[in-house]
């Protein structure tokens, strides 16, 4: 069915949304429809947020600057070789444009998808979880996600629960502040906690959340989480 950005913005106000989603497929394949959409979504009172694995050139990037509030990018893996072999990219520009979407000023998640013997060894682990600190910030929340078998892989296996949480283990001890996992049961592994005290802000659990603020504050301390909490 065609769309016009009149049309999908239109369908969000009518919807009662507060926000466009761009995602499934990657967005930027259909770079000009996004564009017009998020603009004309601007005026309306409607950011846009990017679901994307990262990989544009630097002029969809610069294209895209000014009408993106938020961005999930998805960091496949922190090894050129992964790239080469499983997505037929190269790791270095996705790299780069995360930096380039941080100087942007859009708040900015990244998400891995573990594939148990691919890219889940501790040492690249680490650089990765190292790199979100040290060029994104502690503060960028770092979504470690289950695989499950499908399409050209269906015989890889799912990934574990035990290998999520080994996964944010090692996040957090480099440094990050947020890092969830998903795509499989963790207790407690989508919940937001204050980095001051360790009190539950948000808690996830499937499509379920459970905000104990609406303002950033921490019902506890008091100290104010980072994030997009006002559009």
């Amino acid at each position: 069915h065609e769309a016009t950005p009149e049309m999908l913005v239109e369908a969000a106000l009518r919807t009662a949304c507060r926000s466009l989603a761009f995602t499934y497929n990657e967005p930027t394949v259909f770079v000009e429809l996004l564009a017009a959409t998020a603009a004309l979504g601007q005026e309306r009172g409607l950011p846009s947020i990017l679901v994307s694995n990262g990989f544009m050139s630097p002029g969809c990037l610069e294209l895209l600057g000014p009408l993106v509030r938020a961005a999930n990018i998805d960091l496949k893996a922190f090894s050129e070789d992964f790239y080469h072999h499983y997505c037929g990219a190269r790791l270095r520009p996705v790299l780069d444009n995360l930096v380039r979407m941080r100087a942007l000023g859009w708040w900015l998640e990244v998400t891995t998808l573990i594939l148990e013997g691919l890219n889940d060894g501790e040492a690249e682990l680490r650089a990765l979880a190292r790199f979100i600190r040290d060029e994104l910030g502690a503060d960028t929340p770092w979504h470690v996600t289950a695989f499950h078998p499908a399409y050209r892989m269906t015989d890889h296996p799912a990934t574990r629960a035990e290998t999520l949480r080994r996964c944010r283990d090692i996040g957090l001890e480099e440094g990050l502040r947020f890092v969830y996992t998903g795509n499989v049961f963790c207790a407690g592994g989508g919940d937001t906690l204050c980095p001051q005290c360790g009190a539950p802000c948000l808690e996830r659990q499937g499509w379920q959340v459970i905000m104990r603020t609406d303002t950033g504050v921490c019902p506890r301390c008091g100290s104010k989480l980072p994030g997009v909490w006002e559009l």
